[in-house]
């Protein structure tokens, strides 16, 4: 049975059509309010299973924008690491809490900007991938949003430090997320995370996905690349505090 609550309506069609802006047009993390947004509404759990159809289905659309234009290089480093990632959080499901994961994640995301904004990792920026960072940044993007779909920073973490042009960045990153969020929908199914009120509500908010994503991609052609990376490093900077704040406020 579809969700009835006007209040459930009121958080989820706008932060649909904004995760698809931000998924669309910068790749960005920010993607990662939907879930505290629409659980004003309903459980975060529920808000988490709904929302993870709905990203699949604009990872489809955002495949047919950006189809070939990704990094392949580091494609090839990361999802192996992504899906060893994904196998240790279905290992430890329910074992590890999702708040502290959070806060764990929301801090590695403050820091690594706050990092950027004062210059002092301006000899990290790298020429290519790297096959141990990649690996690192990517197996702990597979655990995190596995656990508390918080993979968001922990890539961008890895990926703005190549300085990609911005159609590149935002290719690679959605095809990475375009994986990740695939193979969780296996696991997911198998530990009994889905239901068909879930799914038939994911469906009566997908035709707001196509929205959303061309909205982003007509805004970022609009923005050269300082802007694109400032904007980027913004997002993954409000998530972080987002995650903290989320994660944190349960242990006060």
């Amino acid at each position: 049975m579809l969700i009835t609550k006007p209040l459930f309506y009121v958080a989820a069609i706008p932060t649909v059509v904004l995760t698809g802006i931000w998924n669309g047009g910068f790749g960005s993390a920010l993607g990662g309010v939907g879930v505290p947004i629409m659980a004003l509404a309903i459980s975060p759990v529920q808000a988490a299973m709904i929302l993870l159809s709905v990203l699949s289905l604009m990872d489809l659309v955002g495949l047919r924008a950006y189809f070939g234009k990704w990094d392949r290089p580091t494609l090839r480093i990361m999802l192996p690491g992504v899906l060893l990632g994904i196998l240790s959080g279905v290992l430890t499901f329910g074992i590890l809490g999702e708040d502290a994961i959070r806060v764990l994640v929301g801090g590695i995301a403050v820091a690594f900007t706050v990092n950027n904004v004062l210059g002092l990792a301006a000899q990290q920026h790298q020429a290519g991938p790297s096959v141990a960072k990649g690996t690192f940044w990517s197996g702990v993007s597979g655990l995190t949003s596995f656990l508390a779909h918080a993979g968001g920073p922990p890539a961008m973490v890895y990926l703005l430090l190549q300085r990609m042009d911005k159609v590149r960045y935002v290719a690679t990153i959605n095809a990475f997320f375009m994986s990740v969020n695939a193979v969780k929908l296996v696991p997911y199914a198998w530990l009994g995370q889905f239901s068909a009120d879930n799914l038939s509500t994911s469906l009566l908010l997908t035709p707001l996905v196509p929205l959303g994503v061309y909205l982003g991609i007509w805004r970022q052609n609009r923005i050269n690349l300082v802007w694109f990376y400032r904007i980027s490093q913004t997002c993954l900077f409000l998530t972080g505090l987002q995650l903290v704040y989320q994660g944190g406020g349960h242990f006060v």
